[in-house]
């Protein structure tokens, strides 16, 4: 079973154009046939788009709705208004994780928990002696954790999650408790003998993050993660390492397709 995690970053490229190159982006994710794609950083408007894109079922859930300065505003008012991507990115059209699945899995459950509410971070702000700075960023933009309950097409049954945590490189430690958070949640649904990927844009690598030392040892029993910000994490099953694309497989003439490349492993 082949899983893979990529941050589409809005379909912005490196350097940033005007136009996206979302849909270009989707069928390159998808263009193998992979059994599990986990993005993150998707505008709103393409939430309809994915499953003619990718020819893959698509489950997804908002994180930040779309807005005209303070008042709500819509997904396609959103698109129309952006009229460059490069600069604009997600302040107009919101944002959201998606979960794409093979169509030969048949999804039991689908439900999502909010990684950043108010009540956590006031806590946890309180715990790590957060300042103003630090308790402002972490209040700016709303962040989820997605998880779906499938059953493969050998009979087993899967707990599938995806998480984009706060970016906050002052201090590691918000997306790190995002992280122990989403892998609670995750790790909540799982029933003891079913498979567990935990996977996204954790916002924090393995070097500065408590959360995932712990996640690798026998109690939660997960893979080792990469070296990068990117991972997918896998409990229940042999896998091999993360594998990241090299720019090559991403690259289109002097376009780097997103600031993230895509990250992924095998799973017997």
């Amino acid at each position: 079973m082949l899983v893979r995690t990529w941050n589409l970053f809005h379909g912005n490229a490196k350097p940033p154009t005007r136009n996206a190159h979302l849909e270009e982006m989707l069928r390159l994710a998808t263009a193998d046939d992979p059994d599990v794609v986990c993005l993150q950083e998707l505008p709103l408007w393409s939430a309809r788009w994915l499953e003619p894109w990718s020819g893959m079922r698509a489950y997804v859930d908002v994180a930040a709705p779309p807005k005209l300065g303070p008042f709500r505003s819509t997904a396609e008012v959103g698109r129309r208004l952006t009229v460059h991507h490069g600069l604009l990115r997600s302040a107009l059209t919101g944002q959201a994780n998606a979960i794409l699945l093979s169509r030969e899995f048949r999804v039991l459950e689908h439900r999502h928990i909010v990684l950043n509410p108010r009540r956590f971070r006031r806590i946890q702000a309180r715990r790590l002696g957060l300042g103003p700075l630090a308790r402002l960023a972490w209040a700016k933009e709303r962040r989820v954790c997605q998880a779906v309950r499938a059953e493969l097409p050998d009979g087993r049954r899967a707990v599938l999650a995806n998480l984009h945590a706060t970016s906050f490189p002052a201090d590691k430690r918000l997306p790190d408790a995002e992280l122990l958070r989403g892998a609670a949640f995750a790790d909540g649904l799982a029933e003891p003998d079913e498979l567990c990927v935990f996977a996204g844009d954790f916002n924090v690598r393995r070097e500065e993050s408590w959360t995932l030392r712990e996640l690798v040892k026998p109690e939660w029993g997960f893979s080792k993660p990469g070296p990068g910000i990117d991972h997918v994490l896998v409990r229940g099953a042999p896998s091999s390492p993360e594998r990241r694309w090299p720019e090559a497989r991403r690259r289109r003439g002097p376009l780097l397709l997103s600031d993230h490349a895509p990250v992924e492993v095998e799973i017997e």
